[in-house]
């Protein structure tokens, strides 16, 4: 493994050339790992770094380190031994070897990409393992070139244009491929990708490479979403010559239209003399300046005084979907589940049955077990184990994969007892929030919590056993799969816009004693955001940031961060150690503070842990008792909440109210206490590595105080631009 913050490939000032021809021209790129997609026009180099990287071509200077160590002097086939894979341009495969052979010939026992993994990842492989190389389809020689690479077992793979020629089918599942590698992260991967959408759908950066050169590193979503700027820096979308009209235009007039554009444009910075001129020197051609010239797209930062944009939540929502799906496993619950499938039929909708069993048996569903069971990390060896706990916990996994990129879901259902539950629902959380999912459980009528977690399924208890269908069964599954149907169509046929603001949806977070705090801000914001406020209850935070992940709100507020407390003391309303990974996820403006941190939250005062019989308390209600953190909890809280910190990428301002950090903490309060405060602010500050973007702000008041929430809102506005009325 490489040490932490070594980059797995880093590419210095490398040029290359082919004679008198300088075809890399100082090339400099950096992959610290997952999966990055480098794209340009026909002729930029792109090849030849893929190339050099692997030593088939030989560099006149600059250097190439992978995972932190240089490989220069090294041959092609020692590069491969190190660990870098390589599907060149072109597939290169032995016309007279079968698929098997091929696959043989390369595989290494005891990694994570075994023979039986390729077959599971490309069944048509499986299929035609007995053809010679040239007997192979463009697709399925493609997906052996890959599959030669993957069972290397490399901790690098390097793909030079993996969909040039295939068929969309077949580059949807390449694409697929690749962002399964990068949430796995066994393998990091440099693609070489003219496919712009594939490109930007694989990779969260893009390289853009001009003449030899990487000309910048930028955003794949800004990409993806500006077809001008495609068509400037690759010549995508309009004839070639509309692009180099594009390109000449003056600085002066690009500034004009950036000035014009809410969003940051692309400048070129032309060099009227790349070289010193003397008196001596004939004019340079416009060809040479133009191959000079250098594109620079200025981001906003939070420091720049321009406002990070805000949309409505309807403008962010998902796309409606058309398949609804039906999943379970069908070879116990198949007469349930098809009973289902066709009430769902009869109302007019495109239904999917996914086959979640884990005997092997042959399906007639549109999408089998095995097909799942190739999304998990073993792929279909650690879903068919032959032992049902494993089996089915790995079945869970595979689906909730196989969930996480498919597109075009309109809903699902699923009907099982508890097994069935454990392995449906874990997938419908990976959906995001407003996509209708309805469970038919045996277990609906317990405690749910860990089937439904911080998402929106609907739980139907089944009455009897989910065995058959009888007089219960047929009514109960009847009245899911028309509920599903129900939600479906009034979701397709907009019935959800009526409930969604036409303004930027804002989380908060409060608890009954930061109340105030939270009331005042959402009065100052409620003119221009609509404030979705959460209970910070440990299901609430999971909540709030499930909608974050989902890109339903554009900001948070987490003014109430007390679910710490109850999960490094053993409280009731604990949060999970994801909390906060949303925001870090995001990369968007964080606001936070040290809301309700002075507490840990357990049941009525009998059920508190004897261990705690001498601490403090106070009873919030009969059934809620809260207990005062010490000291030494608060040092540790502080630790934990500033590393968090440490991993966001966006702005973040966390507020420290010096005042009390709840209703209780305030002087004169059963909670308030100096110095257990003291301890969690000094945390903090010795975590927090705080720079111009990450900042800890303290305030003389607390957190209730009308001062207090006037700071929060005007942070919020420094960030947003959003214009609020003022708090008091």
């Amino acid at each position: 493994m490489t040490e932490r913050g070594t980059p797995i490939l880093e590419v210095k000032d490398l040029n290359v050339f082919y004679g008198q021809s300088h075809a890399l021209q100082g090339v400099d790129l950096t992959l610290p790992g997952g999966v990055l997609s480098v794209v340009g026009r026909n002729g930029m180099g792109k090849t030849t770094l893929c190339k050099a990287i692997m030593g088939m071509e030989p560099a006149s200077s600059g250097t190439i380190s992978f995972a932190g160590k240089s490989l220069a002097g090294l041959s092609s086939s020692e590069r491969a031994r190190s660990g870098i894979g390589y599907v060149p341009q072109g597939r290169r495969l032995w016309p007279s070897l079968t698929v098997d052979e091929h696959l043989k010939l390369v595989s290494k026992p005891n990694g994570p990409w075994s023979i039986e993994r390729v077959y599971s990842t490309f069944p048509r492989l499986a299929e035609r393992r007995s053809n010679g190389g040239a007997q192979l389809s463009g697709g399925e020689q493609q997906m052996l070139a890959i599959s030669r690479a993957l069972l290397l077992n490399p901790r690098l793979l390097v793909m030079d244009e993996p969909t040039e020629g295939l068929a969309p089918v077949i580059v949807d599942l390449v694409a697929d491929m690749l962002i399964r590698l990068g949430q796995e992260g066994e393998i990091d991967v440099l693609v070489i990708e003219q496919n712009i959408g594939v490109a930007t759908s694989v990779s969260e950066s893009v390289a853009i490479m001009v003449n030899g050169r990487i000309n910048r590193v930028m955003d794949a979503g800004v990409l993806a979403a500006d077809r001008n700027l495609q068509q400037s820096l690759l010549g995508v979308g309009r004839h070639a010559h509309d692009g180099d009209e594009e390109l000449s235009r003056s600085p002066t007039a690009l500034g004009k239209d950036a000035a014009k554009s809410e969003s940051a444009r692309p400048a070129r910075i032309y060099i009227s003399n790349p070289t010193v001129p003397t008196r001596w020197s004939p004019a340079v051609p416009v060809r040479v300046i133009e191959g000079a010239a250098r594109t620079v797209t200025e981001a906003a930062s939070a420091g720049s005084g321009k406002a990070n944009k805000m949309e409505p939540l309807s403008a962010r929502i998902r796309g409606l979907g058309t398949r609804v799906l039906v999943a379970g496993t069908l070879d116990t619950k198949g007469a349930e589940l098809r009973f289902m499938r066709d009430i769902l039929k009869a109302q007019g909708l495109n239904v999917q049955l996914v086959d979640l069993s884990t005997t092997g048996r042959p399906s007639g569903a549109e999408v089998p077990p095995h097909a799942v069971a190739g999304f998990h990390p073993h792929g279909i060896s650690g879903v068919f184990t032959g032992d049902r706990g494993t089996a089915v916990a790995g079945m869970a996994k595979a689906f909730e994969r196989w969930m996480a990129v498919q597109d075009n879901v309109a809903g699902i259902v699923s009907a099982g007892g508890s097994g069935g539950t454990a392995l449906a629902t874990p997938a419908m959380r990976a959906l995001p929030v407003g996509i209708p999912k309805v469970m038919v459980s045996t277990v609906a009528s317990g405690d749910v919590e860990k089937y439904v977690g911080p998402s929106d399924i609907f739980m139907l208890h089944s009455v009897a056993d989910v065995q058959g269908i009888n007089s219960i069964t047929r009514q109960v599954l009847a009245n899911g799969a028309n509920a599903l149907a129900g939600m479906v169509k009034a979701r397709n046929a907009g019935g959800q816009a009526e409930a969604v603001a036409d303004k930027p949806a804002v989380g908060l977070t409060m608890f009954g004693v930061t109340t105030a705090c939270v009331q005042q801000v959402a009065a100052a914001l409620e003119n221009t955001t609509d404030c979705l406020v959460f209970h910070a209850t440990g299901t609430g935070g999971r909540s709030m940031e499930k909608l974050l992940d989902s890109g339903m709100l554009t900001a948070v507020l987490d003014l109430t961060t007390t679910e710490i407390c109850d999960m490094i003391a053993g409280g009731v309303f604990p949060a999970n150690e994801d909390r906060f990974g949303a925001s870090i996820r995001a990369g968007l403006p964080y606001i936070g503070a040290c809301g309700a941190l002075d507490m840990v939250n357990f049941g009525a005062p009998e059920t508190v842990p004897e261990r705690y019989a001498d601490r403090l308390f106070y009873e919030h209600n009969p059934q809620v008792t809260l207990m005062r953190t010490t000291v030494e909890e608060n040092e540790q809280i502080g630790r934990w909440i500033g590393e968090r910190l440490n991993a966001m990428t966006g702005p973040v301002r966390f507020f420290l109210p010096e005042g009390g950090v709840s209703a209780l903490d305030a002087p004169g309060q059963p909670f308030h206490d100096p110095a257990a405060n003291k301890a969690l602010f000094t945390a903090l500050e010795e975590t927090v590595r705080q720079t111009a973007q990450r900042q800890l702000v303290r305030v003389p008041h607390n957190i209730n105080d009308p001062e207090f929430a006037s700071q929060v809102v005007s942070t919020f506005r420094g960030f947003f631009g959003t214009q609020t009325r003022k708090v008091g």
